[in-house]
């Protein structure tokens, strides 16, 4: 029986469109009922793409974090012990840069000796639980070139390719099927933009979904009642289920598909996963949490923790402000402090909760700076050889695998491409990198091209 309401009148019209809804609904549901008795594994997937998936290989993590230190640090004013430049400050460097030691004291710290400036004191803390990359290169020393292949494994930013957070969906899909499996916090705007988190050719699904440092993601409220919104996302769906069915139609409308069910789905969920006053003081006043941009990376890292914690497959979360070409002193103390104390209290909470045992993570830059000045007080950037830490599930403790040279200049042990890297995490979630492929324009993709070496002397 239909009911009469302020936004319902009995109309012939709206009688003959409520009912089309209806039965196109009963006949979708005959429909997947019998697909789900009789379709095989691959079929079934296909129904939901989102599932979670069995690795094809052993899997050390089930999910990642990515703490993205945008701009490039300078790593040998932060955990890049290189005693030669102070022997050698002043002198002519490579490429007839002038050799410029750290203004910043470095110490060694816990059984495994690894050194840290007196910039991250917190971080230090967790010395003999960091595995270390020392011989990162890359290809472009351009912002937005090296953020994009960062984060897709192409420089080229003019043949857009699926983000590595999309990847990991389409290869394992997501825990959580009331929430996105892959979120981005503050994504990069300047350098890449969506291209960053997004899908390119593969289905509209394994996108990112971007948020805000204050929980806000756009066209997440409904603008009417959750009742009458999912009668207009019936008719809507209908009429997309119709489009699908047309001869020639385009894969992506079943993207669309999917991907209003999953924004509908989240509306209920959401919103109270990402408030973040509902955590106990003590463990706001742990992370740092405060007002303001001094509070953002803060947020970003106790948000990223309930996240995880709920089921997303990957978070990412984001500081700009690395870019210190001028200003490197002050400007290294400023950021250092908004991202040492969060970062400490992230990993403290997720050790303590259990979850190290199967999250990794992440921390690092697209590319790093170089052991000679630029002007007054800054450094300029450097690919040829730089440095990230990685933490829990699947990854040794205590390590350090790779070198730069004495100057910390570029890479000369354990060297390791950023094609290299998106192999090694992609195994360490139990896939291979040269099989997780999409045909797409008459070829197979894959993450990482036509390179990529799994690096398993990190593998715990």
């Amino acid at each position: 029986m239909i009911k009469k309401s302020a936004d319902f009148e009995p109309t012939r019209r709206n009688l003959l469109r409520a009912a089309g809804v209806g039965f196109g609904h009963v006949a979708l549901s005959g429909l997947l009922g019998s697909l789900a008795r009789t379709a095989s594994a691959t079929e079934l997937a296909a129904l939901n793409p989102l599932a979670p998936k069995r690795p094809p290989l052993p899997a050390k993590a089930k999910r990642i974090i990515f703490l993205f230190m945008e701009g490039a640090a300078s790593t040998v004013d932060t955990y890049e012990y290189k005693p030669e430049l102070a022997k050698r400050h002043g002198q002519s460097g490579p490429g007839g840069g002038t050799i410029t030691t750290s203004k910043f004291k470095f110490s060694q710290y816990g059984q495994s000796g690894a050194w840290f400036s007196e910039l991250m004191p917190n971080i230090a803390t967790h010395a003999d639980e960091l595995c270390w990359l020392r011989g990162l290169y890359t290809d472009t020393p351009a912002h937005p070139q090296a953020v994009v292949q960062l984060h897709t494994g192409s420089a080229n930013a003019s043949l857009t390719r699926p983000s590595w957070g999309s990847w990991l969906l389409y290869g394992l899909g997501t825990e959580n099927q009331d929430l996105p499996g892959y979120i981005t916090i503050n994504p990069p705007v300047a350098f890449g933009g969506a291209a960053n988190y997004g899908n390119a050719f593969l289905p509209a699904y394994y996108q990112g979904t971007a948020i805000s440092d204050k929980g806000a993601m756009p066209n997440i409220e409904a603008a009417t009642t959750r009742e009458l919104e999912r009668e207009q996302i019936n008719l809507i769906q209908d009429l997309n289920h119709d489009a699908s069915a047309q001869p020639g139609a385009p894969a992506a409308v079943d993207g669309v598909i999917k991907s209003y069910e999953l924004a509908f789905r989240m509306q209920a969920s959401v919103p109270a996963l990402l408030d973040i006053s509902q955590e106990p003081q003590a463990v706001q006043d742990a992370y740092g949490v405060k007002p303001g941009l001094d509070g953002s990376f803060a947020r970003q890292c106790l948000m990223a923790r309930r996240l995880s914690e709920a089921g997303v497959r990957f978070v990412e979360i984001r500081q700009p402000g690395w870019d210190h070409h001028t200003n490197l002193h002050n400007g290294l103390i400023e950021q250092s402090r908004m991202v040492d104390q969060s970062t400490s209290a992230l990993l403290k909470d997720l050790r303590q909760r259990g979850l190290l045992e199967d999250t990794l993570v992440l921390f690092g830059s697209e590319f790093g700076r170089l052991p000679t000045s630029q002007g007054a007080d800054g450094r300029d950037h450097n690919i040829t050889g730089y440095s990230m830490f990685m933490t829990g599930a699947g990854v040794k403790k205590g390590f350090s695998y790779g070198a730069t040279d004495e100057l910390g200049m570029a890479a000369v042990d354990g060297r390791m491409h950023i094609n290299d890297l998106h192999a090694t995490l992609l195994a360490l979630m139990g896939l291979d990198h040269e099989r997780l492929t999409y045909r797409y324009a008459g070829r197979n993709f894959r993450l990482t091209n036509v390179a990529g070496v799994v690096h398993r002397q990190v593998f715990a």
